[in-house]
């Protein structure tokens, strides 16, 4: 779990030392501007804007019984958080699972990409997509209802 939270973490610190300077001079409006844009770029990174991760046992369970992709992503992940971001609300609807969290489902990622932990790797009717169009993943889940 802490794995996932280094990156934001460092965002913040950096943020931190980067803002003490003008801080330190007197211009706080620069401060409070680079503070927040370190604090944004920390959220966007970490775990919190991604729906809650299930173990790939139980995403792979739930996807034969509702027909909905499962999503493996990891935090930091460029291409997850635009993945994540272009879906919008329907992002909610899928089954995300977090590859660092998950031994098996890091495994599985390995599996379908030759042995690399390419995210997000989406899994539709068992077959593994690497870094798919935002609106295929979207196609995918009107199609799933």
């Amino acid at each position: 779990m802490m794995r996932a939270w280094i990156l934001p973490m460092v965002f913040v610190l950096c943020g931190s030392a980067v803002a003490m300077r003008p801080a330190l001079t007197g211009d706080a409006g620069t401060a409070a501007a680079l503070l927040l844009v370190f604090l944004a770029l920390a959220l966007v990174h970490s775990p919190l804007v991604f729906p809650r991760s299930i173990g790939a046992r139980e995403a792979e369970r739930r996807a034969a019984v509702d027909g909905r992709p499962v999503v493996y992503w990891r935090p930091g992940c460029m291409y997850c958080i635009r993945l994540r971001f272009r879906l919008g609300r329907s992002g909610r609807q899928l089954h995300w699972v977090n590859i660092w969290r998950d031994p098996a489902a890091a495994a599985a990622v390995r599996d379908a990409n030759d042995g690399n932990e390419t995210v997000p790797t989406v899994v539709v009717a068992d077959r593994p997509h690497t870094n798919p169009a935002p609106e295929w993943v979207r196609a995918q889940l009107t199609s799933s209802e």
